[in-house]
């Protein structure tokens, strides 16, 4: 069995997230996130903040026939996925 790539591990981490904003920690800091979901499920989109002004998060997520196409808004791949793969939820809502 092969290991998943970055953007399916991405992919599976998303589904696990509340639609909508939701309170967050990660990478020792609290975030104010937002996900959406676009195209009938084919995309998602998640936007978060951290509380304390010091850093942003932003990725689109295609979910095609062939695999999910990981597409981070002007950062690091690496970034998004560090962030998404120590994400928690805190509060929804």
């Amino acid at each position: 069995m092969t290991e998943p790539t970055r953007a399916e591990r991405v992919a599976a981490a998303l589904l696990r997230l509340p639609l909508g904003a939701f309170r967050g920690r990660s990478q020792g800091r609290d975030w104010l996130v937002v996900r959406t979901v676009h195209a009938g499920g084919a995309s998602d989109k998640l936007v978060a903040r951290a509380l304390d002004g010091s850093d942003y998060v932003s990725l689109n997520l295609y979910r095609l026939e062939q695999g999910p196409l990981l597409k981070p808004c002007e950062m690091p791949a690496a970034k998004v996925a560090a962030f998404i793969d120590d994400l928690s939820v805190i509060a929804e809502g």
